[in-house]
């Protein structure tokens, strides 16, 4: 196949299942504008449909030292979120933050200073690290692309297994679709969720079973806790007009927020997998599905999307450092972790998973109009 960028966004044909119409415009956008645009608003809803939100919230959290979880990575729409919830909502969230190993020292800044600046009380599990780090490292061995799954998984399954536990009914997240209205091609990024793929994954290539992890399953979050224990996941940020730039300059000036480079790049981990990792071995750059999604919400051009895709997300000195710190974190040497980007490239469809249920339950969401955007 030629190489062919969307005349809209900069999504391409490394997506391998990308479609273009006879303008050049990819199915990307043109799902956007027909699944997302006609139910959603970028200049918010109605005024009162955030107010009528936070007091459903509240009702249901009466009684509890707090009415809702808001997961907390030190990003910018969690914090956002936080700010929102606490300053103009009212509500009483409870931070949820999971240390699994890989913060950077802004997501610990930025953690600590929304937090205190707030007056909010922060929960934190550390999930145990020789179980993860056996994990992280099997995902490398696996040969797979999304190698950010343990991290993704210890973090959702985590936040629902103490909703669950202790009767909380409201989960918040940060995901939306003003920055996250483009979905990863699966074959970039397979769900994070997949609890059968995990464990086929550890079972193959790890060297120690997992009994402190944490995991979920699609059936047990996506079914059995909204509609048998009434705990609902709700994306406040698609309420209103969610603007990425002001809402990191609102937080920058109230709270002293650092930014980073790139979404995402709150965790050392990540950074190094989407920064380096992602591109370089399987020519998967996240910053075209992460630019396209502003483009599409008039929050980039088109002309500085290509522009700044010109240049890689981290220069071959940042890449040096990352190699050496993830090397040292895992406890393997720099040339082990080159034997892994240097191994053939597997695919989700090479082990053992769940797609099908997943399958099922996207031609639900579509049918009842929940389809969600972002990270899988």
């Amino acid at each position: 196949m030629l190489h062919q960028v969307c005349s809209r966004c900069v999504m391409d044909t490394t997506d391998s299942k990308i479609v273009f119409d006879s303008n050049g415009v990819c199915d990307h956008c043109l799902t956007f504008d027909k699944d997302i645009l006609p139910k959603w608003n970028p200049e918010g809803l109605e005024d009162d449909a955030l107010e009528k939100l936070a007091e459903k919230i509240k009702k249901e959290g009466q009684g509890q030292d707090f009415d809702c979880i808001i997961g907390m990575s030190g990003g910018i729409d969690s914090s956002y979120l936080l700010y929102l919830a606490k300053e103009k909502l009212g509500l009483r969230p409870l931070v949820f933050h999971v240390d699994a190993g890989w913060n950077s020292q802004e997501a610990v800044n930025n953690i600590e200073r929304l937090v205190d600046g707030l007056g909010l009380d922060l929960y934190t599990e550390v999930i145990d690290w020789e179980e993860m780090k056996d994990l992280q490292l099997s995902f490398f061995k696996s040969g797979v692309s999304h190698i950010d799954t343990p991290q993704d998984h210890a973090f959702f399954a985590t936040m629902y297994k103490f909703a669950s536990k202790h009767k909380v009914k409201n989960i918040l997240t940060g995901g939306n679709y003003s920055t996250e209205c483009i979905r990863n091609p699966l074959e970039w990024m397979y769900f994070q969720s997949d609890s059968r793929q995990l464990k086929d994954i550890q079972e193959k290539f790890g060297t120690r079973k997992l009994k402190k992890f944490p995991v979920t399953n699609i059936l047990w979050h996506k079914v059995y806790l909204p509609y048998f224990k009434g705990i609902k996941l709700t994306r406040p940020l698609d309420f209103l007009k969610y603007n990425k730039e002001e809402a990191t300059r609102l937080l920058e000036s109230k709270f002293g927020y650092q930014r980073y480079p790139q979404k995402h790049f709150e965790s050392r981990f990540t950074r190094f997998y989407e920064g380096y990792w992602l591109p370089e071995k399987f020519g998967y750059d996240t910053r075209k599905v992460q630019f396209s999604s502003l483009i599409l919400t008039g929050q980039m051009t088109r002309e500085e999307a290509l522009e700044q895709l010109k240049s890689p997300a981290m220069s071959p000195e940042q890449v040096r450092q990352e190699f050496e710190y993830i090397s040292n974190k895992l406890g393997i040497t720099t040339s082990e972790l080159k034997s892994y980007f240097d191994a053939p490239n597997k695919s989700y469809k090479d082990y053992k998973s769940q797609q099908g249920l997943y399958d099922i339950g996207a031609r639900a969401l579509r049918a009842i109009g929940l389809e969600k955007g972002g990270k899988r």
